[in-house]
């Protein structure tokens, strides 16, 4: 018998106006094995990556993209691939503080997952593998965020407020002032939401609250995120 030919190698294109964080990503998913392209605006991906050409891949591939980039957002880029019949293409995209409303509107359009700066490399790992995987995908999003609306809709007025805080990248010294409590009080909420939400970390709070936001009917902006799902009649 012949020998098989080797698994096609996946590759990862990522998009970000900084430089570091492009450099960052590409050493990182490279020594992982992967093949990564690396663009610092979506104008200059889609030139080199029409949505025609994505469509026909024949390799594993995934998106990571910044929200925030100059002309063309990673919003825009998501929605341009979506119209351009990309939907089978994974999409990541990366925010940094007090972008969850952009997030919203990028997994609406139809981003898979999502990342919030300063990125850790094992999140960025999970997220690839799990994209490259074909397990990340809108309507999976879909059903993590249906349940982390249910989780959130059980929650008090006030620790929905907290809340709101952590999902808007905001410090417990800010929140605490926000809020007009201690330090100690917000650190407190803190404790209980991550026992009452089944998470360890301050960006598992913050993943949730986004989550949650996403499933609400309206486009998410500060005062909606933590809000339940509205139940139609």
């Amino acid at each position: 018998m012949p020998p098989s030919s080797p698994p096609p190698i996946p590759t990862v294109f990522v998009v970000d106006d900084d430089k570091g964080v492009r450099d960052g990503l590409a050493f990182q998913l490279r020594s992982a094995g992967l093949t990564v392209q690396t663009y610092e605006a979506a104008e200059a991906f889609l030139a080199d990556r029409p949505p025609a050409s994505l469509a026909g891949l024949l390799t594993p591939a995934c998106l990571l993209t910044d929200v925030c980039l100059p002309g063309m957002d990673g919003v825009e880029l998501v929605e341009r691939l979506a119209r351009g019949g990309c939907t089978p293409l994974p999409i990541v995209v990366i925010s940094g503080h007090a972008q969850t409303p952009l997030v919203v509107r990028a997994m609406r359009a139809g981003a898979a997952d999502f990342l919030e700066k300063p990125l850790d490399p094992e999140a960025v790992m999970r997220a690839v593998r799990t994209a490259l995987g074909g397990a990340a995908t809108p309507a999976n999003l879909r059903k993590e965020a249906a349940a982390a609306a249910l989780r959130v809709a059980v929650l008090s007025p006030r620790e929905r407020e907290v809340l709101n805080g952590f999902a808007q990248g905001a410090a417990t010294k800010q929140i605490a002032g926000d809020l007009g409590v201690s330090a100690k009080t917000v650190e407190t909420y803190r404790t209980r939401l991550q026992e009452k939400l089944g998470v360890d970390t301050t960006y598992g709070l913050a993943r949730v609250g986004v989550l949650a936001a996403l499933f609400s009917p309206i486009h998410a902006g500060p005062a909606d995120i933590g809000h339940p799902p509205a139940t139609g009649g």
